[in-house]
C-alpha cells in the first residue's frame, strides 16, 4: 500500500494513560516503529511531546474519547498537524490486525492517508465555543427554574401563567417577588402590574387568590432567588463573549473579482471582524445576537472548511440521507450534525417562522401545507444555513426575497403558459397590465 506520510503517530487515549505509537520509513523504505504509556499529567504530556519530536514525526492522529483529548490537542497542535478522527470512522476501514493496538492502528492509518480529520477550529475559536455553550446551559437551567415556578404555582391554585405571557416578565416577577416576602392581598399584588397588562386587574386578582404554605413561600423565594443569579451569570457570559470577539483576529474576504479562478493570498479586500459578522447574522429574520453568536462559534469565518453551502447544511445536520440501494431511496431523514448549532437554527427558524413580512415565513406555511411543520422548519433551517455561507463566504449582506416571491413567481409562469398556447394557436400577444395592477 502506498505511503503518504513518512513520519507519524497515532495516540490511544484514556483518562489516565495515553498509549502512543510513533511509525517512520526508513532510508531502506521499511517502517520502524515503537510504542510506549504516558500519563496524562501536565509533566507527561510534554514528556510525549518530546518523545514525538525526537523523530520528528510530523502527523499525530487520535480519536475524539469524550473530552479527554482535548488536553492532549492543546499541547500537540503548536508542534505537529494533530488529525482528530471519528472513532466510528477508524472501525469500517478493513485490514485491521487482531492483535495490533488501537494505537497502532491508528499510525498505520495514518502513514498510508487513510484517516479522514474532523474539523478542529482554532484555539480562540475553541475558547468562543466553550463560552457560548456553557451560556446555553446557563440559559437552559433557567428555563428549568422557570417551569418549577409554574409547577410550584400551579400546586397553590396560582393560576398567573393563565393571565400573563411570561410570569418572568415585569410585572409578573414583581407579584412573585412580593408573594414571597409574604404579601398575600390579591389586589395589592395585582396593583403591581404594569402597561397593557394593568387591562387585566380583574383577572389578575382572581388569578392570584391560592393558598400559600410557608414552606411554599420559602421554596418560591429561593427559586426567584436562584433566577436572579442565573440572569447575572448569564449577563457575564454575554459581556465575556462580546469581550472574546472584540479580540479575535479578522479574517480576510476573498476578492470577487478574481474571473472565477479562485483568491489566493494577495487578494484581501475588506477585513471582516467577528463583531461585524455577528450583526450581520443578526440582520436574519429569526437570527438575535446570541443566535448569532453560537452560529459563529460553531462555524467561524473561514467558510474554506465547508466548500460548499450543502456541506455546511450537511456537517450541522439539515441535509436528508442519501441510503440508496438497487436504485431507490429508502430514506429522508436529516443527517446527525453538530448539536449547538442544530438546536440554535432550529430555534432560529421557528421564530423566523413567525416573522411576518418574510420570505421565510411564506416558505414556512407553503411547506407545512404538504409536509407538516416539523419537514417545513428543517428546510427553513437549511434555507437560513445556505444564507448564512453566502454572506460569510462571499461577503453578502442578507436579502431577503419577500413574502410575495412564491405569488409573483406563479404569476410569471402562469402568464409565460398562457401567452406560449395562445401563440402555438397562431396569435400574436401582447399583454398591457390594467391601470390598477400597473
Amino acid at each position: 500500500m502506498r505511503v503518504m506520510y513518512e513520519q507519524v503517530a497515532g495516540l490511544d487515549i484514556h483518562k489516565k494513560t495515553v498509549v502512543a505509537c510513533r511509525m517512520r520509513v526508513t532510508g531502506d523504505r521499511r517502517i520502524e516503529w515503537e510504542k510506549r504509556t504516558f500519563g496524562t499529567m501536565m509533566a507527561d504530556l510534554l514528556g510525549l511531546y518530546d518523545w514525538l519530536s525526537e523523530w520528528e514525526i510530523e502527523q499525530v492522529a487520535l480519536e475524539s474519547t469524550a473530552d479527554y483529548w482535548k488536553p492532549i490537542f492543546n499541547i500537540l497542535e503548536d508542534g505537529f498537524e494533530v488529525v482528530l478522527v471519528n472513532a466510528q470512522h477508524v472501525k469500517k476501514v478493513p485490514g485491521r490486525k487482531t492483535d495490533a493496538s488501537d494505537a497502532e492502528w491508528l499510525a498505520e492509518l495514518m502513514l498510508h492517508g487513510l484517516l479522514k480529520a474532523s474539523f478542529i477550529p482554532a484555539k480562540p475559536q475553541r475558547e468562543l465555543r466553550e463560552l457560548t455553550r456553557y451560556r446555553t446551559t446557563v440559559v437552559r437551567e433557567r428555563a428549568r427554574i422557570i417551569n418549577r415556578v409554574e409547577k410550584l404555582l400551579e400546586s397553590t391554585n396560582i393560576k398567573l401563567s393563565s393571565v400573563v405571557t411570561d410570569v418572568m416578565g415585569v410585572s409578573a416577577k414583581a407579584m412573585l417577588t412580593e408573594l414571597a416576602a409574604g404579601a398575600s392581598d390579591p389586589q395589592a399584588l395585582a396593583e403591581l402590574a404594569k402597561g397593557r397588562l394593568r387591562n387585566k386587574i380583574k383577572e389578575l386578582e382572581t388569578a392570584l387568590s391560592g393558598t400559600v404554605s410557608p414552606n411554599q413561600l420559602f421554596i418560591l423565594a429561593q427559586q426567584l432567588s436562584h433566577i436572579d443569579f442565573l440572569d447575572e451569570q448569564i449577563e457575564a457570559f454575554n459581556q465575556q463573549i462580546s469581550h472574546q470577539l472584540q479580540h479575535m483576529v479578522a479574517l480576510s474576504v476573498p476578492d470577487d473579482d478574481d474571473n472565477g479562478n479562485g483568491s489566493s493570498a494577495q487578494d484581501q479586500v475588506e477585513r471582516l471582524s467577528w463583531t461585524e459578522a455577528v450583526e450581520r447574522l443578526d440582520t436574519i429574520p429569526g437570527v438575535d445576537q446570541r443566535t448569532a453568536e453560537i452560529i459563529l462559534a460553531e462555524i467561524g469565518l473561514d467558510m474554506g472548511q465547508f466548500p460548499t453551502a450543502d456541506d455546511l447544511a450537511s456537517w450541522a445536520g439539515f441535509a436528508p440521507g442519501n441510503y440508496q440501494s438497487g436504485g431507490k431511496r429508502y430514506s429522508g431523514r436529516t443527517t446527525k450534525g453538530n448539536r449547538p448549532i442544530g438546536a440554535a437554527i432550529n430555534q432560529a427558524a421557528w421564530a423566523a417562522s413567525r416573522t411576518k413580512g418574510t420570505w421565510f415565513k411564506a416558505r414556512y406555511h407553503r411547506l407545512a401545507a404538504r409536509r407538516g411543520k416539523k419537514r417545513a422548519i428543517v428546510a427553513i433551517g437549511r434555507s437560513m444555513l445556505v444564507a448564512i455561507w453566502h454572506m460569510l463566504a462571499r461577503n453578502e449582506p442578507y436579502r431577503d426575497l419577500g413574502p410575495d416571491f412564491y405569488d409573483q413567481r406563479r404569476k410569471d409562469t402562469k402568464v409565460a403558459y398562457f401567452t406560449k398556447q395562445l401563440s402555438k394557436l397562431g396569435f400574436v400577444v401582447s399583454l398591457d397590465p390594467l391601470p390598477s395592477a400597473a
